[in-house]
């Protein structure tokens, strides 16, 4: 299996996301009591191990690579779901006197600008599940039903949509983070 991973086989790639899947599901929500969130992070995961199948290296069983490789991105997605929260809290009980308007806006404008010039940069087919996703709000099955695509393909499509704009906002990570959590 982990030679056939290795190569990118995709009859293995697809057996281990069939047998997996709902097992690491399972295991995540140990952590994140979130089940969208806990499916994002599997499949993210399966996209992540997919895209990095040539580079790996199991020195345990295949079992235990997936279970601790899910186990640590959970604990990731806890620590940045408390560097999220206490950052809330700041911008909620932070003194009107200290905004300073001027440069936030200028700062958001340019923002803006920096994520319109990533989105354009995606295919297009990519670019309508990524607005379809995150701009209208739909969830990946009602895209696919909509598109006549598999869940898979959205899916895939929406994390490669993510990788991309992370690469071109990553001057602006910190901000950009902020500007998707409080949705200005």
């Amino acid at each position: 299996m982990i030679e056939g991973l290795g190569r990118r086989d995709k009859v293995v790639f697809d057996y281990l996301f069939n047998y997996y899947y709902s097992s690491l599901c399972a295991f995540s929500m140990q952590f994140i009591r979130d089940q969208s969130a806990v499916e994002d992070l599997v499949q993210d995961f399966f996209v992540t191990l997919w895209m990095e199948a040539t580079d790996l290296k199991i020195c345990s069983s295949l079992r235990a690579y997936l279970f601790s490789g899910i186990r640590n991105r959970c604990l990731d997605f806890k620590k940045h779901q408390k560097v999220t929260e206490k950052y809330r809290s700041y911008l909620l009980f932070t003194p009107e006197g200290n905004d300073n308007s001027t440069d936030q806006y200028f700062a958001e404008s340019e923002l803006r600008l920096s994520i319109e010039k990533g989105l354009k940069k995606l295919p297009p087919r990519c670019r309508e599940i990524f607005e379809l996703s995150r701009i209208n709000g739909l969830s990946n099955q009602e895209i696919s039903e909509q598109l006549g695509i598999s869940k898979r393909t959205v899916e895939l499509q929406i994390s490669n949509a993510l990788k991309c704009l992370r690469k071109e906002l990553v001057e602006f990570l910190p901000m950009w983070l902020v500007f998707w959590l409080i949705g200005s």
